[in-house]
């Protein structure tokens, strides 16, 4: 099984969050892969890029994606087939991007956001989590979550424990 990230607008495919979530991965037995989307600003772009890369992956997957990279991931799970999705602070309902509605048929998707998040409001993850009666995380953090770090990475590591022994 592998797990395929998705870092947001300003941060690059190895930045210190996804490198720690890779670590865990790697730990419990998962391979892993980040996509290099910094040449790309546009987030519907970057799904395509994303939805290519997908077309010729063999193994079961998993997204994970960070802030545009959440929004990046959940719109790619749509038109294919993850075992799951994993978001942080995903830019849901954000103006200007080509998505609104996020209509999965997968319920496997768990959502963590930071309660002092000012870059992308709590309250689309909350509308989010609330249409899809999926998993959501409110912590104490902003945007970047670097502050309770710890925490997200518990939550990720049963994520991915939880998906593997249903898909195992």
């Amino acid at each position: 099984m592998k797990v395929i990230f998705s870092h947001g607008k300003e941060s690059g495919p190895w930045g210190s969050k996804i490198t720690q979530l890779a670590n865990i991965a790697k730990a419990a037995g998962f391979s892993v892969d980040s996509i290099d989307y910094s040449n790309i600003v546009s987030p519907d772009e970057r799904v395509t890029k994303l939805n290519t890369y997908l077309a010729s992956e063999l193994e079961p997957y998993i997204l994970v994606g960070s802030s545009m990279g959440g929004y990046v991931s959940l719109v790619a799970s749509l038109s294919n087939q993850p075992l799951g999705v994993f978001l942080l602070a995903p830019a849901l309902y954000m103006q200007g991007y080509q998505q609104q509605s996020y209509n999965t048929k997968l319920n496997n998707i768990e959502i963590v956001h930071g309660w002092s998040d000012d870059i992308v409001p709590v309250a689309s993850s909350i509308k989010y989590a609330q249409q899809t009666q999926c998993s959501l995380h409110l912590i104490d953090g902003d945007h970047r979550l670097n502050s309770s770090i710890t925490q997200v990475i518990a939550l990720f590591e049963s994520f991915l424990l939880t998906t593997k022994a249903h898909h195992g």
